[in-house]
Order: structure tokens, then C-alpha cells, then sequence
């Protein structure tokens, strides 16, 4: 027989009276459900959309790339400011150190990157600071102490941001990462001889920023030949069409300094061979971004599967890495042959490391010994040795 509505509530309230508990616990499960449902659909959104939804309750950014910023990190760092600015949220490209490769200079020149320097934490633009390409603050006064509100990396490291943490260690480039984000937005790239305002889309990718992101892939992946993911290859695919061809083409081709070309030199007549492993101290440098360009270089020597660059500049020795050795990780290599090493950091990916030795309170003549004992320690550690 059916029950009305005013008997069924009483049935009910009676049972609560008569089971408190039951009935309480019965709540708590209802409520954890919802919870969990709420938890698992969130965790299961997109991270493009995840980032927006973090960006988004934010009124400005800091973003911040890493000391002495590369294309790669540049670029991610121009996406991650549009997909603010299509929020409404006002963000600040930040960085420390100097933009001085010759490459690097012409990408930011020709996309008209719009980069703030800074010596100190106290000159960052926002208290929510979006870490990109790296996952730990570094380079600049008081950065041990600035806990990032976001981080968006493809980097190894133990760095995390208070409120979204996005690491890929897999992908070639964090450009691809933030190309994911468009996409995840259904974002479309703007051809270069059109208009945003044309395509009528939510999202446009514009030009400038489609073909930064596209170089920043090409750069940390060796045009796509090393350290490369399925990712790096679908993200370049997805922003083709709204590459600008021309000034891809600049920026890849930028005018060589001699100083560039004498340390190139200097690395292959410099160079010692044991094996398939090269090795070179080319000296005193005028620009410290000579050094990856000679490891570039040295690696492409007949037979060297792997090689060390390595100069000093005003005490601090400045080392790079390149490997097409499956046996050798060059950044865990580099990092081995520092590590009892004073003042020494080193890191990086497979194929490519770097690190510096800063200054101790030593004469220069003791600083020359050290750059000369490095060889027998980078060898050691291209065996495996240390």
C-alpha cells in the first residue's frame, strides 16, 4: 500500500531518533562520496583547464623562467602570460641572469618578447609567482625563500608550486607542455597573415607566440632528433599553422660573434680524446654562452659519442655536456664529477648538462690547477667510474 508523503517523513525522523548514529553515519557517507566524486572529476580535467581554473582566482602573475633564459624557456613563459591575459589576469615576465646567446637575443628581439629583469625577490611583480622550465627558484636574492604559486616544467627536480604543479619529465620541451594547455582548450593557432579577430575563437594562439612555442620545441629537442616525445612531435604539428616561416627562419640563423667562432675553435684544437669521450678547457671566455655552442660542435666529431666543454670567466668555470651515448646521462655525469667539488652545481637531461664551479678565496694560479684536474674527474665520470 502506498505511503504518503507526511507518514514516510514521520517514518524517517522516527528512525532518526531511534538511530542517531546510523543515521549520522549514513550523512558521512553521502557527503564522502560526493567528495570523492568532486575530487576524481577535477583530477581528471585537463591540466590546461586545471591551470586556467588556478590562474583564473588570480588578479596578477609573476612569471618566472630560470637564470639566463633559453628559447624554450622564453616561450613557455610568452603562453603562460596569453592564457593569463585571456583571463583578464595582468602577468609580468620575469628573469634573472642575462639573455646573451646570439639565438637568444634574436628570439627575443623578433617576437618582441617583453622581459623584466630582476637581482632580487623583492622585485617580483606578483606574490603568485609561476615558475616555467624550472622547478625551483634560483639566481636572483632571497629565491630560496619565494614558494611558487605554480610550476610548469619538464625538468627533474623535487620543486612544486603551493597550488598547481605541472612536471613532465618525459616531454623534450615545456613548450610542449604549455601547447598542451592550449589544446586542452581547444585553443586555435592564428595563421600569420591573418588576425586574431578573424578565427572567432575562444582561445587563439597568435602568431608570435605559436612560433616561439614551436622554436622553444625545436631548441631543446635538437630539431626534434633528441630527447624527443610523441608529445613534441603532436605539439609542433598542432602549431604549425600558425608559424610565421620568416621569422622562424631569422631566429635560427642569427649573425655568430667572433668570440662564439674563436672558443669553437679553441674546443676542437684543445680537445682530448679517450675513446669515444672528448674533453676541452678552452680557457678564459668573453661570453660564457660560447660554451654549449663548442659542446654543439665537439660532439659532432667522428667518432666522440659524448663531450665536455669547460672555460672560466671572472673565477667561475662554466661546463657543458653533450651526449649521443646511450650509456651516458649527462646531467647525473656532470653532477658525479662535481660533487666533491666546492662551490659546484650540475644537472640537466640524457643529452645535454651543464654547471659552474664559483670562485673560492684562491689565486688565479690555484684556479688554473683546478680547471686542469677537472679532466681526469670528467673522464672518471664518463666511465662510470665516480
Amino acid at each position: 500500500m502506498p505511503v504518503g508523503v507526511d507518514e514516510a517523513v514521520g517514518r524517517i525522523a522516527g528512525f532518526v531518533g531511534r538511530h542517531p548514529e546510523l543515521a549520522a553515519a549514513a550523512v558521512v557517507s553521502v557527503l564522502a562520496v560526493g567528495s570523492v566524486g568532486y575530487a576524481l572529476k577535477q583530477f581528471t580535467r585537463p591540466m590546461g583547464k586545471q591551470f586556467v581554473d588556478a590562474v583564473s582566482e588570480r588578479e596578477e602573475l609573476a612569471v618566472l623562467t630560470h637564470p639566463n633564459p633559453d628559447p624554450d624557456a622564453m616561450a613557455a613563459a610568452m603562453g603562460v602570460a596569453r592564457l593569463a591575459d585571456e583571463l583578464g589576469v595582468d602577468a609580468t615576465i620575469q628573469f634573472a641572469g642575462q639573455v646573451r646567446h646570439q639565438e637568444n637575443r634574436a628570439f627575443r628581439n623578433l617576437l618582441d618578447v617583453d622581459l623584466v629583469q630582476i637581482e632580487a625577490a623583492s622585485e617580483l611583480a606578483a606574490e603568485a609567482v609561476v615558475l616555467v622550465d624550472h622547478n625551483e627558484p634560483r639566481g636572483f636574492t632571497g629565491a630560496e625563500a619565494v614558494i611558487p604559486f605554480a610550476v610548469v616544467d619538464h625538468h627533474p627536480g623535487d620543486g612544486s608550486g603551493e597550488t598547481f604543479t605541472d612536471v613532465r619529465t618525459e616531454y623534450g620541451a615545456c613548450s610542449t607542455i604549455v601547447a598542451k594547455y592550449f589544446r586542452d582548450l581547444d585553443a586555435v593557432p592564428v595563421p600569420p597573415e591573418r588576425h586574431e579577430s578573424e578565427l572567432g575563437v575562444t582561445y587563439p594562439i597568435p602568431s608570435q607566440v605559436a612560433t616561439g612555442l614551436l622554436f622553444g620545441i625545436l631548441t631543446d629537442t635538437n630539431h626534434l632528433t633528441s630527447g624527443v616525445a610523441d608529445a613534441d612531435f603532436d605539439a609542433s604539428r598542432y602549431l604549425y599553422p600558425g608559424v610565421n616561416e620568416s621569422l622562424l627562419e631569422r631566429i635560427a640563423n642569427p649573425q655568430v660573434s667572433a668570440d662564439v667562432l674563436e672558443t669553437k675553435a679553441r674546443a676542437i684544437e684543445n680537445r682530448t680524446v679517450e675513446g669515444p669521450f672528448a674533453i676541452s678547457d678552452v680557457g678564459s671566455l668573453s661570453n660564457v654562452d660560447a660554451v654549449p655552442q663548442a659542446a654543439d660542435e665537439l660532439i659532432k666529431l667522428e667518432g666522440v659519442t659524448a663531450a665536455v666543454v669547460y672555460g672560466e670567466r671572472e673565477g667561475t668555470i662554466h661546463l657543458s655536456g653533450r651526449s649521443h651515448d646511450d650509456r651516458i646521462h649527462m646531467g647525473r655525469t656532470l653532477q658525479a664529477a662535481v660533487s666533491d667539488v666546492p662551490n659546484a652545481t650540475a644537472g640537466g637531461h640524457a643529452r645535454m648538462g651543464g654547471g659552474q664551479i664559483d670562485p673560492a678565496d684562491e689565486e688565479s694560479a690555484v684556479a688554473a690547477d683546478r680547471r686542469s684536474a677537472l679532466v681526469s674527474r670528467l673522464f672518471e665520470a664518463l666511465e662510470g667510474d665516480i
